[in-house]
């Protein structure tokens, strides 16, 4: 296996950046970006792109298609029980917290 992936962002060989250019004199090109592959990015996203952007500009172009793999039908819901009202004052004013716990009895 390659410990390198190439940037799928659909723009990437597009950005005028000098890191992107390659070829001899006459011939130069921009090219995709190389993404190294570590211990922090094996396996996730990071791995897949070289930035932020490269990354959106891919989910805003394929967004439909990603979905249609698995398409959300319904909701989901986690079981909680009656939310709890806290009341506290730091000396100036009063807030509320809400306390909210998972029923564990309920999950499926």
């Amino acid at each position: 296996m390659s410990d390198f992936n190439w940037c799928h962002g659909p723009e990437c060989h597009k950005k005028h950046t000098v890191d992107r250019v390659r070829g001899v004199k006459g011939s130069k090109v921009l090219r995709t970006r190389k993404v190294k592959i570590t211990n922090w990015n094996e396996g996730n996203w990071y791995s897949y792109f070289c930035s932020q952007q490269c990354y959106d500009n891919f989910a805003n172009k394929y967004i439909q298609q990603v979905i249609a793999i698995a398409p959300r039908t319904e909701c989901l819901e986690t079981p909680i029980n009656d939310p709890k009202k806290e009341t506290h004052n730091n000396g100036y004013y009063n807030y509320n917290n809400w306390k909210i716990e998972v029923d564990e009895t309920r999950q499926r």
